[in-house]
């Protein structure tokens, strides 16, 4: 019998497979693996309900996963009607059970692990904050000619030293490490190896900054419990009394030290699930290691595979089959095209403005006939640029299309939602010195107010946009000439006053917080009908990342002690638009999973979010981005990783074969989380007008030629 509990919340008939997995004896230790769209995480949850029901503790269950986005089902399940109140199991990323028993077992450990102040409480740093300290150190070492022959970004720079101390503490390496790992392996003809031994200069520092003032940053969150909390007897003693099962899924999109970790847990379990996709791996770039996650696998007493796709057709079957093929191979040989007619579809196109009208058009015309909601939709391209964004953005909203669009490592203040906030925060604090720019002010008068054009905000941010020293700017739309009134529209002018108003009852904030202000503000204005973040799901996940970022670098900032500096929103606002905090959402949770909403995203953001849909528009398949990694000239994931050999040089032949296997990838994890039919579009010139013939394009050609063979028709 199949548990009851959530059985309402199954979207589906059980399959056997998965009910012989929920089914399975409580005491055994399982890896469940099978591609995407098998119902693996469905099993793994329901096998947690049949924990609970067979009388286990819920807390007594430990369930982990690399990110808490893949949690979702999980706690969906948990906070269910169905599931019974005070058994509900825990339910953590290896980097929150860190952070757990770093505070539970910091007096014990604190001196050990180098800490200046064993007595004082730990402070956790998120990516905002660990890089507003990091730049502190680093600025100086700027203005002596550190880095002086790279041109990137501050915060792109900030952003890789803090990657290379986070790669030394997922894989498990000290960090002074990182500089020879790194050289050893560089092959190319400029000199590399002085970039990598500054590099790690500034991460010695930072980490040696971290332990001087009781902060943990990510890797010394992960190095702290690895070296020195999980080796110690008291802490194995509480972790295995107090979690007695695991279910741990999606092991492939996780870290070294995170499979050690569990490696070490499994023969002292009373039961365990370890769920794995043997062809993810989708954050390798990131520490995930798929290699260590099979080596982790083999350690269980049983093992158990799920077959049958319940999203995958059998036509998207084999067109998953033949581009895998054509990636690798270059021709096809055993797969079969005969079927595939179905299951996608090439549009060709001269420019790129053709392309964004094809898809939008097409959306339209799926929902107009009933085919799907919104929510079944992803337009999906290699990354997403600001344009393109744009771009998509203006034909949808004129199409009533909704949307929504997910770019985890964009950068906040690019958003223009939080532009938008941060310029009207300006305007009412003017004590902060930070006074904007009128074309900065014109742009969120244009972002806040719905009916505002260009023209109008500019008319509004020249006339009524007056700075003076510690006063408030904004002046009153009825001071103005009833023939400029009537020019900006009187509609205009009553949101305008109604903005204005309450930025002056709201001004220095009084008493409250930045990240309090900045929901106020848009709870009580922005998001109210007739401003411009109304019903904008874009505008509010950037302003709810807004917030969890202000408040995070608060929290930090207030903490330490700090006299001489200025209160923490003035500082936040500073950093961010200056470009020293990347602000980048690694953790964030701000997409509405629930929302019925077409999904704008990189393919990559796509198959993290873990989501099947119906119909998938790729966009640009001609384009290089589908092939080619960012280039990082600080650091290196892939040799920064426990499968690189010492010693061994990083050459094209690497970088090729390493390109392939990650298009190998996503293009199969892109259409096993298809249900219905793929539409691909090419374009002559790309978004920049620049003509590509990428590795993806040159696929389907091959496909497209086989077809063609096959049913006795001309080549292509």
């Amino acid at each position: 019998m199949t548990p009851n509990i959530g059985m309402t919340a199954v979207p589906h008939t059980l399959t056997e497979e998965q009910t012989s997995v929920i089914k399975a004896p409580i005491k055994d230790s399982i890896l469940l693996s099978g591609k995407a769209g098998t119902g693996k995480t469905t099993a793994g949850v329901l096998r947690m309900c049949r924990l609970v029901e067979q009388g286990v503790a819920g807390d007594s269950i430990l369930v982990l996963v690399p990110q808490r986005r893949l949690a979702a089902d999980y706690y969906s399940m948990v906070r269910s009607a169905d599931f019974p109140a005070g058994s509900q199991p825990v339910i953590l990323t290896f980097n929150g059970l860190a952070q757990r028993m770093l505070s539970l077992f910091w007096p014990l450990i604190a001196s050990q692990a180098g800490f200046k102040t064993p007595s004082v409480t730990p402070r956790f740093l998120n990516m905002e904050t660990a890089q507003y300290y990091l730049a502190g150190i680093v600025e100086p070492l700027l203005e002596q000619g550190y880095f002086e022959s790279l041109t990137i970004d501050r915060n792109r720079l900030y952003s890789q030293i803090l990657d290379n101390l986070n790669k030394s503490a997922v894989v498990g390496f000290p960090p002074g490490e990182i500089a020879e790992r790194l050289s050893s392996a560089w092959a190319g003809n400029n000199p590399q190896h002085n970039i990598y031994q500054q590099a790690q200069e500034c991460a010695l520092k930072f980490r040696d900054f971290c332990l001087a003032n009781h902060f943990l940053d990510f890797s010394l969150q992960l190095s702290v419990f690895t070296n020195q909390i999980w080796p110690s007897l008291l802490c194995r003693q509480f972790i295995k009394n107090s979690h007695r099962h695991l279910i741990y899924d999606n092991i492939e999109e996780d870290f070294p030290v995170a499979h050690d970790f569990a490696a070490e847990l499994l023969p002292d379990l009373d039961s365990a699930l370890l769920i794995q996709d043997a062809t993810g791996g989708y954050r390798s770039f990131l520490g995930a290691d798929p290699v260590s996650a099979q080596q982790l696998g083999q350690l269980c007493t049983g093992q158990m595979h799920l077959t049958a796709s319940l999203v995958q057709s059998t036509q998207l079957g084999q067109l998953e089959g033949a581009l895998r093929e054509s990636i690798i191979e270059h021709r096809l040989v055993k797969s079969s095209t005969a079927n595939m007619e179905e299951s996608f579809s090439i549009q060709s196109f001269r420019f790129y403005p053709e392309v964004l009208d094809w898809v939008t058009g097409e959306i339209r015309g799926i929902l107009q006939q009933g085919a799907a909601n919104p929510g079944d939709i992803a337009i999906l391209t290699p990354y997403l640029s600001d344009s393109l964004r744009f771009s998509f953005a203006h034909r949808l909203e004129k199409a009533a299309i909704p949307f929504t669009t997910y770019r985890p490592s964009r950068s906040l203040r690019d958003e223009p939602a939080v532009q938008t906030v941060l310029t009207l925060a300006r305007i009412a604090h003017p004590s902060w010195g930070l006074t904007p720019s009128t074309q900065q002010v014109r742009a969120a008068f244009s972002q806040s107010i719905s009916e505002c054009d260009f023209t109008r905000a500019d008319l509004l941010s020249r006339i009524l946009f007056k700075p003076k020293d510690n006063q408030f700017p904004l002046n009153s739309f009825d001071g103005i000439k009833m023939e400029m009134q009537s020019r900006i529209t009187y509609r205009i002018g009553e949101f305008y006053e109604h903005l204005r108003g309450w930025l002056m009852d709201n001004q220095g904030g009084g008493n409250i917080e930045l990240d309090h202000w900045i929901s106020r503000l848009f709870g009580e204005r922005l998001s109210q009908p007739g401003f411009g973040f109304h019903k904008d799901y874009d505008a509010s996940a950037a302003v709810s990342r807004l917030i969890e970022s202000c408040r995070e670098f608060r929290r930090i900032f207030n903490s330490d002690q700090q006299d001489a500096l200025p209160d923490a929103g003035a500082e936040y606002t500073r950093v961010l638009e200056t470009g020293i905090l990347a602000s980048q959402s690694y953790a964030s949770n701000a997409i509405q999973e629930d929302a019925d909403v077409v999904f704008l995203s990189p393919a990559y953001s796509f198959l993290m979010r873990n989501r099947p849909v119906k119909y998938q528009f790729w966009v640009d398949i001609g384009s290089n981005g589908w092939w080619s990694r960012l280039d990082q000239p600080l650091t290196q994931p892939y040799v920064l990783n426990r499968n690189w050999q010492s010693g061994q040089k990083w050459t094209d032949v690497n970088e090729y074969e390493n390109n392939q296997a990650t298009l190998t990838r996503i293009i199969t994890g892109l259409v096993r989380r298809c249900s219905e039919h793929i539409f691909m579009c090419s374009v002559n010139y790309n978004e920049h007008g620049i003509e590509e013939r990428g590795q993806l394009l040159l696929s389907m050609q091959t496909i497209l030629r086989e077809r063609a063979r096959q049913s006795g028709g001309l080549d292509v």
